[in-house]
C-alpha cells in the first residue's frame, strides 16, 4: 500500500530518506515490532498530548516503554520559562476526536511523527535519538517507515529530546 500523497510530498520535499515497510494489520507499537521481528526498543510510537487542553505536541517514545507525562510536562515547563511564559499545570492525551480531525486521512493512533507536518511542538524520547535506524507510524495500521532518528530531527527542527519514558508496569 502506498504512503499518501501530502505525506510522500512531505518527505520528499525535505529530502527525507525513509523505506516504505508494508506489514499486516497491527493497532499497537508492540505488536509491530512483534510483527516485523525487531526489538520494541527500535519501534516508536507517537504520541499526541495537550497541555492545559490548549496547547498541542507530538512525541515518540519506545515501543516497549510508557510516556512519562510529568517529565514532558517539566521539560515544556523549562522551555515556556527560557521564552518569559508562563508554565502548563496540566498534561493530557489528546482526545481521538481531536486526533481525527487535526490528522486528516491518517488512521487514528498511526500518526507519524512529524511535528513541522502538522504546525506542533515536538519532543522525542533519548533511547530512541540514539539509535542508528528506528520504525515509526507511517500513516496507515499496516504502514510504517524505517528512518534515522536525524531525518525525525530535521522533521522536527525545535524537537526537544531528554527521557521521557519509564518501563511498563
Amino acid at each position: 500500500m502506498p504512503i499518501s500523497k501530502p505525506l510522500q510530498n512531505f518527505l520528499d520535499k525535505n529530502k527525507i530518506k525513509y523505506e516504505v515497510i508494508d506489514h499486516k494489520i497491527v493497532y499497537t507499537a508492540h505488536d509491530k515490532a512483534a510483527t516485523l521481528h525487531v526489538k520494541p526498543e527500535i519501534v516508536g510510537k507517537t504520541m499526541s498530548v495537550v497541555f492545559d487542553g490548549k496547547n498541542y505536541a507530538l512525541g515518540l517514545i519506545p515501543a516497549n516503554k510508557n510516556l512519562d507525562k510529568k517529565k514532558v510536562l517539566i521539560a515544556f515547563n523549562n522551555l515556556q520559562k527560557k521564552t518569559g511564559e508562563r508554565g502548563y499545570k496540566k498534561i493530557d492525551f489528546t482526545k481521538e476526536a481531536w486526533m481525527k480531525k487535526t490528522f486528516k486521512g491518517i488512521d487514528v493512533g498511526s500518526t507519524p511523527p512529524f511535528g513541522l507536518l502538522y504546525n506542533l511542538s515536538f519532543f522525542i524520547d533519548n533511547s530512541l535519538a540514539k539509535q542508528t535506524k528506528i520504525i515509526v507510524n507511517g500513516g496507515k495500521y499496516n504502514l510504517s517507515f524505517k528512518i534515522t532518528p536525524s531525518n525525525i530531527l530535521k522533521l522536527n527542527p525545535q524537537a526537544i529530546k531528554g527521557n521521557f519514558s519509564q518501563a511498563k508496569k
